[in-house]
């Protein structure tokens, strides 16, 4: 490629705690009515002081652990300072100086994708616009409820090469935060926010653009369609001689397009100094210690064990490690089946059918002795697959017993010889030009008397059965 993008993302999430960062307001306010749940310190009033959470510190250790980072035992809470309306204070309290954690990386096909920073800090309230198109708003309204909600923002370096890797990273970072239970990672309910930092490099010439900053992507797709609008917008710029300007820019989801939202501020507008109400954090290594051990098994070590251990393809490893909720449920479904090959495939093709990897497997009431059931009646060949599948369907829906259903509905195989052998000559009476022609080498009309016996005992007969009486019956 002549124009080669240079991508870095500066990611918020929102953590799982019970309460705000420096409040006991509850941080889950994504339901609640607008203002229903501050207080005289989440909106800055005159001598509130803030008290920081302890459960917020232990999600971050635990995030940055799981993003190989390296856990600072001394870490310091800043002021930014700015001017919007949904911030109270005219402030809000982060980490600038001295950041929880530093020099991780996040591994995306084998490329390692590098962490500068993460570190806490609190959000901001949220402008609700009278129109879905901001330019053309004529008023907004102001809900402090998300103000002073927890948030760790990671910053990666710009290694990231490509929109679609912009996209298969947060996609990888959203399952590390549901595995750890950190985050819920809902970019629709705003727990996971995106912001991307795009310049374009003439490898002919070694000429950069200058970086633009885009905001306001709520998924993984407009994520990557912002990225690529803009890297198209700015080789069109540098292909034309013109300067590409410093600027944050929005994504437009009604025009596809990004929007110049403001000139790039840097971070002596801010004017960063340090908390005066808050004092530096200190960690001892055996409190980092304590709360790394609590690190559960990450989906790359999920998926490698998954492999090994249960002789799994990479595809098929994927998917059943793709959440934690649907890896937990299969291998509480193999310790029952112990058979991991079968019980695999019929994740893949029968219960995600019905079921998403998102889903609460406690909550189904199809359960692991339903699979251990379906199994041996099919190994037994008292069911076919097919009949199998319809089963499941049902113990999916109602939670019955599979051998329960098969025993109600009379859907067990019927394995009397003599019953096929009867139906097979009656048969064989009705079509003699189709015995004759099968004697003559038409050896594909096996099939039709093959299929004339399953309509008649309603796809009940023994396939293996029926396919050698009729190849008898039709040799004499």
């Amino acid at each position: 490629m002549k124009f080669k993008p240079v991508i870095g993302l500066e990611i918020h999430v929102q953590l799982n705690t019970k309460t705000k960062a420096f409040c006991s307001c509850p941080s889950d306010v994504f339901e609640l009515e607008p203002n229903s749940a501050i207080c005289p310190i989440c909106t800055g009033q005159p001598g509130a002081l803030p008290v920081p959470s302890e459960e917020m510190f232990e999600y971050g250790i635990l995030l940055a652990a799981a993003l190989n980072c390296k856990i600072h035992e001394y870490s310091r809470f800043d002021r930014k300072n700015y001017f919007y309306p949904d911030l109270p204070k005219g402030y809000q309290i982060t980490q600038f100086f001295y950041p929880l954690a530093t020099d991780g990386y996040l591994k995306v096909k084998e490329k390692r994708i590098r962490i500068r920073r993460i570190h806490l800090e609190e959000d901001a309230g949220k402008l609700i616009h009278s129109s879905e198109t901001i330019t053309e708003a004529s008023h907004s309204f102001v809900d402090m409820n998300r103000c002073g909600v927890p948030l760790a923002e990671i910053v990666t370096e710009p290694d990231i090469s490509s929109p679609q890797e912009a996209r298969e990273f947060l996609e990888k970072l959203r399952q590390i935060l549901r595995y750890t239970g950190v985050s819920t990672g809902d970019m629709e309910k705003g727990a996971l926010r995106c912001d991307a930092n795009i310049s374009v490099i003439d490898t002919e010439t070694g000429i950069q653009s200058n970086k633009v900053e885009v905001k306001n992507m709520n998924s993984f797709k407009f994520v990557e369609k912002a990225l690529e609008y803009e890297y198209r917008r700015i080789v069109s710029l540098m292909k034309k001689g013109e300067e590409v300007k410093k600027e944050t820019r929005g994504w437009d989801l009604s025009s596809k397009t990004t929007i110049s939202m403001r000139s790039k501020e840097e971070a002596n507008d801010y004017r960063y100094f340090p908390e005066p109400d808050i004092p530096p954090v200190i960690f001892s290594r055996d409190y980092i210690e304590k709360i790394k051990a609590k690190l559960p098994e990450l989906p790359d070590e999920k998926f490698e064990r998954f492999k090994k251990a249960y002789k799994l393809g990479d595809y098929e490893a994927g998917i059943l490690t793709s959440t934690v909720q649907l890896a937990d449920f299969f291998e509480r479904c193999v310790k029952i089946t112990n058979n991991p090959k079968e019980t695999s495939n019929w994740f893949l093709t029968e219960l995600l059918r019905f079921a998403s990897p998102e889903a609460d497997f406690d909550e189904l009431k199809i359960k692991p002795e339903h699979f251990k059931e379906l199994f041996e009646m099919i190994e037994k060949g008292e069911i076919s697959r097919n009949i199998a599948k319809n089963v499941f369907e049902e113990t999916f829906v109602s939670g019955k017993s599979p051998r329960k259903i098969v025993e109600e509905k009379g859907l067990k195989i019927v394995g009397d010889e003599s019953l096929i052998e009867d139906i097979l000559k009656k048969l064989m009476e009705k079509y003699p030009d189709k015995v004759q022609e099968y004697k003559n080498g038409k050896t594909g009309l096996l099939g039709f008397f093959v299929g004339g016996v399953m309509r008649e005992t309603k796809g009940k007969a023994d396939p293996r059965k029926v396919n050698e009486i009729a190849r008898r019956l039709l040799a004499d």
